[in-house]
């Protein structure tokens, strides 16, 4: 079982959409066999937790049936503990998924709704699986309308304070909480950026911090490049969260995000010489 109290130094989690439609992948690995390569293929770059999304959470993405997410994901994360074994975290705002792919093995549940839909909560607290709580204002339909905050810092954390103390009351220890503020999720450009220039500010709330840059519209907006351009400055907004205490990484390239969280760690925990 993944256990985020043992997060002595960052980690990588390595993004496996197995959707027709994700802004960065979408399509690529829809089918079983390849899904299951790429993932053998990140794994062996250093990848130590594999997301799976069976539904994109993109602006604008079309909500996807409970049956077909269902089918999306089952049968990959069977055929991954079964092959590889490894730690697998599940992208999904459904209870019902949610409390299938914790009977299946996952190792983290992954929600950009914090467990707000229906009894998500319950299903989490009702297990021994931790669970990644994400900021977004609005839904994915309409998270990019005309975003607004009195402040985008003091805004999302208030949302992520309330949704820990809803887990700490409905029995979900806070040894089994993470939190993301929901890059690109509800933000406009400058507020994405004032985030990550005061991600350090949340480690106040006392849990670790997961940051997903990776590819995002903050980054192409910004330099003006396409999704599968945006490797570079995913692996330097990745270094800048690193610096303000992101333990967990969540990543599309994962070889070089790999290399840069190696350099990290050898310059603020020191060279392993053995």
């Amino acid at each position: 079982m993944f256990n985020l109290t043992k997060l002595e130094t960052p980690i990588i989690m390595a993004i496996l959409n197995v959707t027709p439609d994700s802004f960065s992948d979408g399509g690529k690995f829809t089918q079983l066999d390849a899904s299951i390569k790429h993932a053998e293929l990140m794994l062996s770059q250093g990848a130590d937790i594999i997301d799976l999304g069976g539904e994109s959470t993109r602006p604008g993405a079309p909500e996807v049936s409970l049956d077909e997410e269902l089918s999306r994901v089952l049968p990959v994360i069977e055929k991954l503990k079964s092959e590889f074994g490894c730690l697998i975290s599940l992208d999904t705002s459904k209870p019902e998924v949610m409390r299938e792919g914790i009977n299946s093995g996952v190792d983290l549940i992954n929600d950009v709704c914090a467990l707000t839909v229906g009894n998500a909560v319950e299903v989490v607290a009702n297990s021994n699986v931790p669970v990644c709580l994400m900021h977004m204002q609005g839904t994915p339909r309409t998270m990019q309308s005309e975003p607004e905050y009195s402040d985008v810092v003091t805004d999302v954390s208030a949302f992520l304070a309330e949704r820990i103390n809803t887990c700490l009351e409905a029995g979900i220890d806070k040894s089994r909480i993470c939190i993301d503020l929901g890059f690109g999720f509800g933000k406009t450009l400058s507020q994405n950026y004032q985030l990550l220039n005061r991600l350090d500010e949340f480690e106040s709330l006392g849990l670790p911090l997961l940051a997903g840059l990776s590819r995002k519209s903050m980054i192409g907006n910004l330099l003006g490049l396409a999704p599968d351009k945006r490797a570079l400055a995913s692996v330097i907004c990745a270094t800048l969260a690193l610096t303000k205490g992101a333990k967990i990484l969540r990543v599309h390239d994962v070889a070089e995000t790999k290399q840069a969280l190696d350099l990290f760690k050898a310059t603020y925990y020191g060279v392993n010489h053995e």
